[in-house]
């Protein structure tokens, strides 16, 4: 899809907290285009249909910019040995790149209006309705930490409910959902 920079400021939000707001614009543009379509994100900036992934959002800061890259599966989708993948084409859904880059722009400066005046508690709140649902089971990969899905806390990090009923705060990680466990 493309990259865009975004130039920090005195007062912003954490950084780390630009992939929310980057989900919550692509999800908007999707519905727009595409508003059968059952998505879901996955935390922090997955967009999930129909649970198999059909975008990715890369952040790389330098200094005071961050360049946000995004990849959408407009035309076709990669296929990745572990986890299934979604095209809005494979699925029949016909959406024109350049009308899609432009209101992607339009929404993304939305959502950084919203997450500079409004803090990021204003994207939490719009992440939140379009997440996995509280009581998800997740895993965090590179700690090997399973637990349920318990929210997001006001700064977006991911609250990770234990079988002891801890609740560990996750600020960065790959997240997998898991399949609930089936009781006999």
């Amino acid at each position: 899809m493309g990259s865009t920079v975004v130039q920090l400021t005195a007062g912003d939000p954490s950084p780390a907290t630009l992939a929310l707001v980057v989900a919550v614009a692509l999800a908007k543009v999707v519905t727009i285009f595409a508003p059968a379509v059952p998505l879901q994100l996955k935390w922090p900036n997955d967009l999930l249909v129909d649970g198999a992934k059909c975008s990715g959002i890369l952040l790389e800061r330098s200094g005071n910019a961050v360049v946000i890259g995004v990849g959408v599966n407009l035309a076709s989708a990669p296929e990745l040995p572990d986890r299934a993948t979604f095209s809005f084409a494979g699925a029949g859904i016909a959406i024109d790149r350049d009308r899609f880059a432009e209101a992607l722009a339009v929404a993304l400066v939305d959502a950084l209006w919203s997450w500079r005046q409004e803090g990021v508690e204003s994207i939490v709140r719009a992440w939140l309705p379009l997440g996995h649902p509280v009581g998800t089971p997740l895993r965090v990969s590179e700690q090997g930490i399973d637990g349920t899905f318990d929210g997001l806390a006001p700064d977006g990090a991911l609250r990770l409910r234990r079988a002891d009923g801890e609740v560990m705060l996750i600020h960065a990680g790959d997240v997998e959902l898991q399949r609930p466990v089936k009781g006999n």
